[in-house]
C-alpha cells in the first residue's frame, strides 16, 4: 500500500446511536479519513440508511457487521452488502471454511454478474477486547496469538481478501509471509489516550510499522471535544511510522 497518503489508512468508527450524529461526524472528518465505519450499534439504529446517506457525502463505507451464521444466512446478507455498495464487510473467520468460501463465491458472482466491485470481506480474528485469560476461558488450548494465526489462515485459504486483528500479533503475521491478505487493525490510541475497553493496543505509528494495512480509530476521535486535531494528531503520528518494506 502506498504510504504517501496517511489518510487512505484511516478508518473512523461511527460509534454514535443516530444518524444525525454520524453524518455530523462524517462531514467534519471527511477530508481527513479514507473510510467510515458503521458497526453494530449505528446499523440498529437507522438501518441501511445509514449507509447510502454516508454515501451521498462522497465517502466510503467498512460495515462492520461480524456475521457469523449457517454459510447460506451469510451468503444471503453478504449479496445485500453487495446491493448496498459497501467498500469493506467484516464476518467471523470462526464461521469455517464453508461460510468464509461461500461469503467469497458471492462477491465474486456479483461482480460477474453486473461489473460491480463488491465489497472487501474480512475475516475477523479475535476481538482487541478479549485478553489471553478470556480466550482460556472460552476453551481454546492456545496464545491468542496462536489463534489469530490460525485463523489468517483459514482466511487467505477461503479467499477472503484480509483479517481483523490486533495491532500485537502484527509482527508474528508479518513473519508467516500471506501473499494476498491484508491487516485491518482496531485498538488503535494515539499517545497519552485512554485505552477504553480494549485489552490489546498499540499507537499508530508502531500499528503501521508493524505491517497494518489500515487503522481503525473510534473514541480517540469521536469522543474528543475536536475530532478534526484529533484525527491529525493520528495522522502525523502514521506519517513518522517506518514503512514495512
Amino acid at each position: 500500500m502506498n504510504p504517501i497518503d496517511p489518510r487512505q489508512r484511516l478508518i473512523v468508527a461511527l460509534d454514535v446511536p443516530t444518524a444525525d450524529e454520524a453524518l455530523e461526524l462524517v462531514q467534519t472528518l471527511r477530508n481527513h479519513v479514507g473510510v467510515f465505519k458503521v458497526g453494530l450499534q449505528l446499523y440498529t439504529a437507522t438501518g441501511p440508511r445509514i449507509v447510502e446517506k454516508i454515501q451521498a457525502e462522497d465517502c466510503r463505507v467498512f460495515l462492520d457487521l461480524k456475521l457469523h451464521d449457517i454459510p447460506n444466512t451469510v451468503s444471503k446478507a453478504v449479496l445485500e452488502a453487495c446491493k448496498l455498495g459497501v467498500h469493506m464487510l467484516t464476518l467471523h473467520s470462526s464461521g469455517g471454511p464453508n461460510m468464509l468460501r461461500g461469503a467469497k463465491e458471492t462477491v465474486d458472482e456479483w461482480t460477474q454478474s453486473t461489473s460491480k466491485a463488491g465489497p472487501y470481506l474480512l475475516g475477523v480474528t479475535v476481538l482487541t477486547s478479549l485478553s489471553q485469560l478470556d480466550i482460556n476461558q472460552l476453551g481454546f488450548g492456545c496464545t491468542v496469538e496462536n489463534l489469530v494465526v490460525s485463523l489468517a489462515r483459514l482466511a487467505e485459504k477461503t479467499g477472503i481478501d484480509g483479517i481483523v486483528c490486533s495491532p500485537l500479533e502484527l509482527g508474528r503475521l508479518g513473519e508467516e509471509k500471506f501473499k494476498r491478505l491484508f491487516f485491518v487493525t482496531p485498538g488503535i490510541r494515539p499517545s497519552g489516550s485512554n485505552t477504553d475497553d480494549q485489552a490489546r493496543v498499540k499507537g499508530p505509528a508502531e500499528a503501521i510499522a508493524a505491517g497494518a494495512s489500515y487503522l481503525v480509530v473510534g473514541r480517540p476521535i469521536t469522543g474528543t471535544p475536536d475530532p478534526v486535531e484529533a484525527a491529525e494528531v493520528i495522522l502525523n503520528e502514521i506519517g513518522t511510522a517506518e514503512f514495512p518494506k
